[in-house]
């Protein structure tokens, strides 16, 4: 049997590397998906890719909870139960030092990956089957710092604190809730992250992150896709208030 048979998986994030990939293989275990972005275009393109009759879209900004309370209703009205959700939408910012950092810019990171991850479990708990998995993107930002990252690191911590929250308030549901903690991943995000750091040196920037990790190379998209199936799956029924840590041995360094 297929690990999410009859199971039904709301990705928000859904159109970037991790999101989509996920969906991939949520799909080929049997699940029907709902991706949820901020970007139609980019949506109609992931499910067209997908190419399968158990995947829709659902536009949306994550940091708006009339939105939020919309794909969740859009899910419920097209497949009629939430077994799984995959809280993925985040953003990065810019690098800059913390004195340098403009307000701007952190109240953005802040409304998309804090309370866009907290409005999530909000409208989704209520409408989640009992036995459910909630699974929450954080980064190995969100228990180690890094220089000129502050808005980034800050919003990758408050993910756990919701995580651990969560994972108690749900535990009578049977309800597990983890976060994933990727170190730098080969995706778009992380080619930001370097050129913001070093304009014209990104190749560097990545080099030297890459000598922290003590697996030599940045995670691929697939490996934290096959992390999130798992805590998604019954083969991770007594795993719950969790940090999942998929960094290559960076935090142990």
């Amino acid at each position: 049997m297929k690990k999410l048979e009859n199971k039904v998986a709301v990705i928000t994030g859904g159109s970037g590397s991790i999101g989509k990939i996920t969906a991939k293989i949520f799909l080929e275990e049997g699940a029907k998906v709902m991706l949820v972005d901020l970007s139609e275009n980019s949506l109609k393109e992931a499910v067209q890719e997908l190419n399968s009759e158990n995947i829709k879209y659902c536009v949306a900004d994550v940091s708006k909870a009339a939105e939020v309370e919309h794909y969740v209703a859009e899910t419920i009205k097209l497949f009629g139960k939430i077994d799984v959700f995959f809280n993925n939408a985040g953003i990065e910012g810019v690098v800059k030092p913390i004195e340098h950092y403009p307000e701007d810019i952190f109240d953005i990171i802040m409304s998309v990956n804090v309370k866009g991850v907290w409005l999530g479990n909000k409208y989704v708990l209520p409408q989640m089957n009992d036995g459910g998995s909630i699974i929450m993107t954080s980064s190995v930002a969100g228990i180690l710092g890094f220089a000129g990252l502050s808005a980034y690191v800050t919003s990758k911590h408050a993910v756990v604190g919701i995580m651990r929250t969560t994972a108690l308030e749900a535990a009578s549901r049977k309800i597990r809730v983890n976060t994933v903690h990727p170190s730098p991943v080969n995706n778009r995000m992380m080619r930001s992250i370097e050129e913001n750091s070093a304009p014209g040196h990104a190749e560097e920037v990545k080099k030297q992150f890459e000598t922290s990790i003590p697996l030599g190379r940045y995670a691929e998209p697939i490996e934290i896709a096959k992390l999130v199936l798992f805590l998604a799956s019954d083969d991770s029924q007594f795993i719950t208030g969790t940090t999942q840590i998929i960094d290559g041995g960076m935090s142990a360094a």
